[in-house]
């Protein structure tokens, strides 16, 4: 049973008055080891929202794990992984649920180690308040000012600045005045306005739900009342109806519904809605949501909409109002958080998901970089682990979304890695970028299919991947050469030779060679729909531009070629002195010395370029494209 003292004399009526009551979401968030366990654990053994159970078990864990004797530690009351436990910090994020005779909490423990700062934006991306906690002690730290920054990019306007362990520094008044009057210098220059700062020990439980009698100069609310009275709704607008379609509901032939959470605003039965994917516009019917039909829905509700006309709407399309319809886009510019640990590098082709769509996305201009201590603009190429950065992002069709400012939930993003399906950055959207509407595909009548017919062959793409020094170019010279004999048409595109023109301006950095290989996959695209059997002949390290290239033809029109020779034999070679300068430290950035080669895993045709058999591999690649009847 939980620990609480709460008599109930009316159960029905006490019901009402629960469902009555307002929910508060906020988060604790800020550098590692200040405290946010400990206050959380403080507010559910104070709101008495802990089973005996658990009590016990902490008592016994906090001798095993606390250095706190035999009080009762509360941060072990919230650090469920044991890992958390033993090191003294939050991983993951955890939510939690209280509440108080005036509201219901929902309580987001986002980590503040560095290593976690994508946690601590997942929770920030559902909060109303956040409570951002500083070590008195230590002052307002690095980890503090990245918070902060989240905080104010997600949108949440107000923050608590709880300033804790004062018992540490004798509570000192001075202390706690000199770290509010540096936080709220740096939140007004992010646009934090609303902040309440509170002196408190959490591990005490000074000021966190009594006012303590050890700071009698400090002469503000406790930590719980601030919770429980702060005005949230007056500073979240209801905002534009927007319903992002997550089904097509049609049980039967007779009824058709399209299903979703309301993520704004508010719809009635006979408001006029448009489709934001075709523009299309219809009347509500119906609406219909857990307890049955009703008349009037709004935001956070799950519901399915009938309409009075048959229009085109599946997942991924957001219904909203005629007169404020979403935006619809296939360029925009965002502020993006970086959570993979491989960098974020401009070109590279990612998944973009959104409420209920989701597309390709490029990264094609990283403007800046965000310093997080001073709020500079840094000129970046690439983002880091933790690091946010203000991109423009173009996506593989339109989609519908909102500015993030307009409305949170439609407005924000992730982006996944295609190959490995994890989620590598969260985003929120600024604005969207307009193209040029008369930019159309002009279709011409002499197309691939007749170009092919003309030179008696089906195209392709030849793709020979390998390091240097492997017999790349050697190999596929002479299979073009075989080619040429046999009557067909082909193309040789080759590493060196482009970068004399083509891709001149670019060096051998990630960024670059990432450029350097999408340059080569849209010109190879192009050799294609000409009708010719192209053969390229390129480094191309990366299996992700490897993936893209290969996704940018039709189904079996990319032949990846692996010429497999190890380090040491292509070292042994080294017919341009390219390794003796990379060993020297003459040649930065040389793949299989200091930059990563990604060996393809499932490659069509796999040569074991060891020795010298040459005319065996050529044979071998001939042989292949008789068999799919290429030649």
């Amino acid at each position: 049973m939980r620990n609480s003292n709460i008599v109930i004399s009316n159960f029905d009526e006490f019901l009402l008055e629960q469902n009555n009551k307002a929910q508060l979401r906020f988060l604790t968030c800020g550098s590692d080891d200040d405290g946010k366990s400990t206050l959380l654990g403080r507010l559910l053994y104070e709101s008495k929202s802990v089973f005996e159970d658990q009590l016990l078990s902490t008592h016994i864990e906090s001798r095993k794990f606390s250095a706190q004797g035999d009080s009762i530690d509360p941060a072990l009351l919230v650090d469920g992984l044991q890992a958390e436990r033993e090191q003294g910090i939050t991983i993951d994020v955890a939510y939690h649920f209280f509440e108080t005779e005036k509201r219901k909490f929902i309580a987001a423990d986002t980590p503040g180690h560095e290593q976690y700062t994508r946690n601590m934006a997942t929770g920030a991306s559902t909060s109303e308040l956040a409570i951002i906690l500083v070590d008195a002690s230590k002052g307002i730290l690095t980890q503090t000012r990245r918070d902060s920054y989240i905080v104010s990019l997600f949108g949440i306007k107000n923050v608590i600045l709880a300033v804790n362990k004062m018992d540490q520094v004798n509570f000192d008044q001075l202390v706690f005045e000199a770290i509010q009057k540096n936080y709220q210098d740096f939140a007004s220059s992010i646009g934090l306005s609303e902040i309440n700062c509170i002196p408190l020990s959490a591990l005490n439980g000074d000021n966190v739900f009594t006012i303590s009698d050890s700071m009698t100069w400090y002469q503000g609310s406790s930590l719980i009342e601030l919770l429980e009275t702060i005005d949230i709704q007056k500073k979240i607008s209801p905002g534009d109806f927007r319903l992002p379609i997550e089904s097509v509901n049609r049980p039967n032939a007779s009824f058709r519904g399209f299903s979703g959470t309301i993520a704004s605003g508010e719809i009635k039965v006979g408001s006029t809605i448009r489709s934001s994917l075709s523009g299309k516009k219809s009347k509500v019917k119906g609406i219909i949501d857990p307890s049955g039909e009703v008349e009037f829905a709004v935001s956070g509700q799950s519901v399915t909409l009938s309409l009075t006309d048959e229009i085109d709407i599946s997942r991924g399309d957001i219904l909203s109002t005629e007169d404020k319809p979403v935006e619809l886009a296939d360029r925009l510019a965002a502020h993006v958080i970086w959570m993979g640990t491989d960098p974020m590098i401009p070109e590279r082709p990612y998944v973009i998901r959104f409420a209920t769509d989701k597309t390709t996305a490029q990264i094609t201009d990283l403007s800046f970089q965000v310093d997080v201590n001073t709020l500079e603009h840094l000129a970046a190429k690439k983002l880091e682990l933790n690091e946010i950065g203000y991109c423009k992002i173009a996506l593989g069709r339109a989609v519908a979304f909102d500015d993030y400012k307009n409305n949170r939930q439609t407005g924000s993003f992730i982006l996944i890695n295609r190959l490995t399906n994890d989620t590598v950055g969260a985003g929120v959207i600024d604005f969207a970028l307009r193209r040029a509407h008369n930019i159309k595909w002009h279709e011409m009548k002499v197309d691939k299919t007749k170009r092919a017919q003309a030179n008696n062959q089906k195209p392709c793409v030849l793709w020979f991947t390998g390091l240097s020094g492997s017999g790349k170019s050697t190999i596929a010279d002479k299979v073009e050469q075989k080619l040429f004999q046999l009557g067909k048409r082909t193309t040789l595109l080759d590493g060196d030779n482009v970068r004399h023109g083509l891709n001149k301006d670019l060096g051998f950095t990630d960024q670059d060679r990432v450029e350097n290989i999408r340059r080569i996959a849209e010109v190879s695209k192009l050799m294609l729909e000409s009708g010719l059997i192209t053969l390229v002949s390129f480094i191309s390290p990366f299996k992700e531009e490897r993936f893209m290239a290969r996704e940018l033809m039709a189904e079996g029109e990319f032949i990846e070629i692996f010429v497999d020779a190890p380090l040491e034999v292509c070292e042994s070679r080294d017919p341009k002195g390219l390794y003796k300068k990379a060993r020297a430290g003459e040649l930065k950035n040389f793949t299989g010395i200091d930059s990563n080669y990604d060996k393809p895993e499932n490659a069509e045709i796999v040569l074991n370029n060891s020795g010298t058999n040459v005319d065996g591999m050529v044979d071998q690649i001939i042989s292949f494209l008789k068999k799919e009847r290429f030649v």
